[in-house]
């Protein structure tokens, strides 16, 4: 069977609120699994307070998001600042001699691999394409062409000794209805917006405080352009590439709840995986939770992405 085509969308003028127009179908088939997974007074709930966070805050993109909002069922918001996901990335040299990143979203929600579109987004440092979704304003995994390509990976849940995960994810609700500081998905979004270089992308990313703990992966465009940067809110750390993470902490010292299933594994499995494209895409770094695989070589200027559902591939391969 045929299966549906990734989209490659031009938002350069238009930006998040013309995706959501033109693919509106799409995100309200993400809202509906969305109020199915968490059910919709929850989703209801978070909404509201989400809305709210982002005026308290001088959100940057809150003008964007409510225009995404408008006319749509609740759960613009809280899509917009959710993060549940578990990843697997890695970054290494290519074979093209620049630096090539490697990377999987899991998530046990339906949609999100059928729903996958690649956004032509634009800013003051040039041009980048977003993998995304219609109803998201924020970017999680990107490329632009000749300066870098960056992912985000969930950091560990703050747990405290004996508390169970439920309370540890209320807790971190918490933590961020305090804070004051970007969403990683928007820190990461201003870093394809304004930083020209690998080297301008570091800068911003460990010089910005952030709202959540989260693991960035970054890769530029020469030889040695690689790393992973733990964020821990406003200290961070630096691993250099070759290095891969899931959804741990590189640093032995520091703590929390992993987020996702067996992360030393797919550690291993994605960092020692062959150099030819997608070869490294088998279990457990691709499994049932897996909604989408992507693979990129800002440098080259390449991109081949793969939506997944629960029960394989569920889009054709795309490359850009």
């Amino acid at each position: 069977m045929t299966m549906p085509v990734i989209p490659l969308v031009d938002i350069r003028e238009g930006g998040a609120a013309l995706l959501c127009r033109s693919h509106r179908a799409g995100a309200e088939r993400l809202l509906v699994a969305g109020k199915r997974k968490m059910s919709a007074p929850v989703v209801t709930l978070f909404d509201a307070r989400s809305s709210r966070w982002a005026a308290r805050t001088d959100n940057p993109y809150r003008v964007e998001i409510a225009e995404l909002a408008a006319g749509m069922p609740r759960g613009i918001w809280f899509m917009n600042f959710c993060y549940e996901w578990g990843c697997t990335t890695a970054v290494a040299e290519a074979e093209t001699g620049g630096m090539t990143m490697r990377r999987t979203l899991d998530w046990p929600f339906d949609g999100l691999g059928r729903e996958l579109i690649v956004a032509h987004q634009t800013g003051a440092a040039g041009d980048f394409y977003n993998i995304t979704w219609p109803g998201f304003a924020g970017l999680i995994t990107g490329m632009a062409p000749g300066r870098f390509s960056l992912a985000i990976n969930q950091a560990p849940l703050r747990l405290k000794r004996g508390w169970p995960v439920a309370a540890g994810w209320l807790w971190d609700r918490v933590q961020v209805g305090r804070s004051r500081a970007l969403p990683p998905a928007h820190l990461a979004r201003r870093v394809f917006e304004t930083c020209t270089d690998y080297t301008a992308a570091v800068r911003m990313i460990r010089d910005t405080p952030i709202a959540l703990p989260a693991l960035f992966s970054l890769a530029g465009t020469r030889p040695g352009e690689g790393c992973v940067i733990e964020h821990l809110g406003v200290e961070t750390r630096l691993h250099a590439a070759p290095e891969a993470v899931a959804n741990d902490w590189l640093s032995g010292d520091l703590t929390g709840h992993p987020r996702g299933k067996e992360n030393a594994t797919r550690r291993a499995r994605i960092r020692g995986a062959a150099a030819s494209p997608l070869a490294w895409l088998v279990a457990p770094i691709l499994n049932a939770d897996t909604r989408m695989a992507a693979e990129m070589d800002a440098g080259a200027g390449t991109l081949m992405l793969r939506g997944y559902e629960k029960d394989g591939a569920a889009t054709e391969l795309f490359v850009l």
